[in-house]
């Protein structure tokens, strides 16, 4: 069985953490990081119990890792309270956030070498989302600092590095050991169902969405320009 490197696991850790420092200063909430927190812990021990690498459960538990997250992200969007928290939220916080896709896709990488992703996830594969990393402190000083972008380029940004994860979560999900398994047969997706790395998809994955998803709301339906 493939097995990660102290290095991996550390670097990833590390970037959880980053992760948690960024997602607190995009809206102030220690109510909400506790929560998180809380959920982090059960998922965690989830993870270490192998809960997640049940290969022959109906539904497959696979789902688990994201469907969560995904429908916390809904709810933020959607409900009463969550609007309230979205509408405030720092629109420079959330477009720097995004940094810490370029040490997550590190991870992935290292993970790969480790034979717990396939290459297909990867920058060496079809994972192009380092790419929101690396433009992300860009456009950050484009817009915020230079005012050489507005709203049009700031949402244009958003648009497509939201295209770029829902690539690679995609590709994640298809590449997993499910009844929807369609390629990376030879070295399938099982990273993400062990610990830590269960924290990218059921945390670190659902932040980004929803910095993406905010920030788009924020530029679609505010009536007032970028602050500086």
């Amino acid at each position: 069985m493939a097995e990660a490197s102290l290095f991996t696991i550390s670097l990833f850790l590390i970037t959880t953490v980053l992760t948690l420092w960024l997602f607190y200063k995009v809206g102030n909430s220690k109510s909400l990081i506790f929560g998180i927190l809380i959920w982090m812990a059960i998922v965690g021990l989830l993870g270490i119990y192998g809960f997640f690498r049940v290969r022959d459960a109906i539904p497959p538990r696979f789902i688990f890792l994201l469907v969560p997250g995904v429908l916390f992200v809904i709810m933020l969007l959607t409900s009463k309270k969550g609007k309230a928290f979205t509408n405030q939220l720092d629109l420079k916080w959330l477009t720097l956030l995004h940094i810490i896709r370029i040490p997550v896709e590190i991870v992935l990488f290292f993970a790969f070498i480790e034979g717990l992703i396939p290459d297909v996830m990867t920058f060496e594969g079809y994972n192009y989302d380092i790419l929101s990393g690396l433009t992300a402190p860009i456009i950050y000083y484009l817009v915020f600092v230079k005012k050489r972008l507005g709203k049009r380029g700031l949402l244009a940004w958003n648009f497509i590095c939201l295209g770029l994860l829902l690539n690679i979560l995609t590709i994640a999900v298809l590449s997993a050991q499910t009844p929807f398994q369609v390629f990376a047969f030879d070295q399938p997706n099982i990273g993400v169902t062990y610990f830590p790395f269960v924290w990218l998809p059921t945390v670190i994955v659902p932040m980004v969405l929803y910095a993406h998803l905010a920030s788009i709301k924020q530029l679609l339906y505010s009536k007032e320009t970028l602050k500086t």
